[in-house]
């Protein structure tokens, strides 16, 4: 005979689901009606209402993540180890490696550049968590700046806050590279501004050709470090010094 039961859901939980029971219709509703994006690298938290509604997607990440345990056949009912799996898995998508999708930009306070400067500042390594966009795994780095001010400058602490909003996303690495930069000019309008990411794809490393060791660099340069070839070596230079 068979003993098994469903899991139950928290009572908050099931209040939540019968009060928006497919919310992740909704919010592709109101994307789809306002025409903004929503690709795996897109944020959309402007059509994300509320932290009700955010815990309800949540939610409904959860009962997915339920039904494709149960179609790899595993038994969360009497396997205590995979029990409360669905769950884990749903709030570490929607709150941790994932979030920069659901959540908006960190506050940046930015500031005149009352003193003119004029030099390359550097900044590095910061470590970046993503994943890869085909496979839903861990991509792993290392992220350098560097930067020639223009009108504005930023705190050093928020360009490591606003490369983690950018990577908690799926990604390939050479688009999630191109938005950040994205991100920075539109808030600083740099002279000049360069991007060096270096990361291990567990795509390549866990399955697949299962190649150990190797990684993948990506970069960016706009305005000076673009144009004028001396700026940029001396901004590599830099770097190969820190570890690059």
């Amino acid at each position: 005979m068979d003993m098994t039961v469903a899991r139950p859901y928290p009572a908050e939980a099931l209040h939540l689901i019968a009060a928006e029971p497919d919310i992740a219709a909704k919010i592709r509703q109101r994307l789809d009606e306002t025409g903004m994006p929503y690709n795996a690298n897109d944020n959309i938290a402007a059509a994300i209402q509320d932290v009700d509604e955010l815990r309800q997607l949540q939610l409904g990440v959860e009962r997915a993540v339920d039904k494709l345990l149960e179609a790899l056949v595993i038994d969360t009912n009497r396997d205590h180890n995979t029990r409360d799996t669905a769950r884990r898995i749903a709030k570490m998508y929607v709150t941790e490696v994932f979030s920069g999708r659901y959540t908006n930009a960190p506050v940046q306070t930015e500031f005149p550049n009352t003193k003119r400067l004029g030099e390359i500042c550097t900044l590095g390594p910061i470590s970046v968590r993503s994943a890869c966009s085909h496979h839903l795994v861990p991509v792993m780095g290392k992220l350098w700046f560097g930067v020639i001010p223009g009108e504005r400058i930023m705190g050093i602490s928020k360009f490591s806050r606003l490369a983690n909003w950018v990577m908690s996303r799926p990604h390939i690495q050479e688009e999630s590279v191109v938005i950040l930069a994205d991100e920075l000019e539109r808030r600083l309008a740099p002279r000049g501004l360069a991007i060096m990411m270096r990361a291990q794809h567990m795509c390549m490393t866990w399955r697949g050709v299962r190649e150990e060791g190797t990684s993948m660099v990506s970069s960016v340069m706009r305005g000076t470090f673009l144009d004028d070839l001396k700026t940029r070596d001396e901004f590599m230079k830099i770097i190969s010094a820190q570890g690059f």
